[in-house]
């Protein structure tokens, strides 16, 4: 037993049948944890369609996850409030769109899943450093960042309106 022949993967053997060493995956199996069925959750898209409604439970907790998130891979392009005047752009590289203009606004939420996920333009793929549940948590709150830059200050309380030109 101290010195049993190494076999290498594609070598043949006279063991099988079929004289294959690598043996086929028995049909219908899947490994443990790696069943991804929910097509929307793990892609963003049902068919080729980008999701619209978030496929997970809108949640305090969800939103405050994506913040978290959010600040720690997004803030260093796309800045706090999604302007994309982050601090790389003060270093000369190309700042990235804003969150807030219209055709951004417009998109469905599966588009900056999916954009995180496979990357776009100079902006890398997060796909190995963000799992699935944290990337739609950040979708959600870009969502959040781009109603909350969005209101107008008419719309807004005495209260609100004050708070505001306190921070000035």
């Amino acid at each position: 037993m101290a010195e049993t022949g190494r076999e290498k993967p594609l070598d043949q053997s006279a063991f099988f049948e079929d004289r294959r060493l690598a043996r086929p995956l028995v049909p219908g199996t899947v490994a443990r944890g790696e069943l991804k069925a929910d097509a929307a959750f793990y892609t963003g898209k049902v068919g080729d369609a980008l999701v619209e409604p978030l496929p997970v439970p809108l949640t305090r907790a969800l939103l405050e996850r994506g913040r978290e998130r959010y600040e720690i891979f997004c803030t260093p392009c796309h800045g706090r409030v999604g302007t994309g005047e982050g601090a790389v752009t003060k270093r000369g590289l190309r700042p990235p769109p804003s969150y807030h203009i219209p055709r951004l606004r417009e998109v469905p939420l599966g588009y900056f899943f999916d954009v995180m996920t496979n990357g776009f333009g100079v902006m890398p793929d997060y796909a190995a450093q963000v799992p699935p549940a944290d990337r739609w948590a950040i979708a959600a709150y870009i969502r959040t960042l781009q109603v909350s830059q969005g209101i107008p200050v008419a719309d807004l309380t005495a209260e609100e309106r004050a708070a505001l030109d306190q921070k000035k």
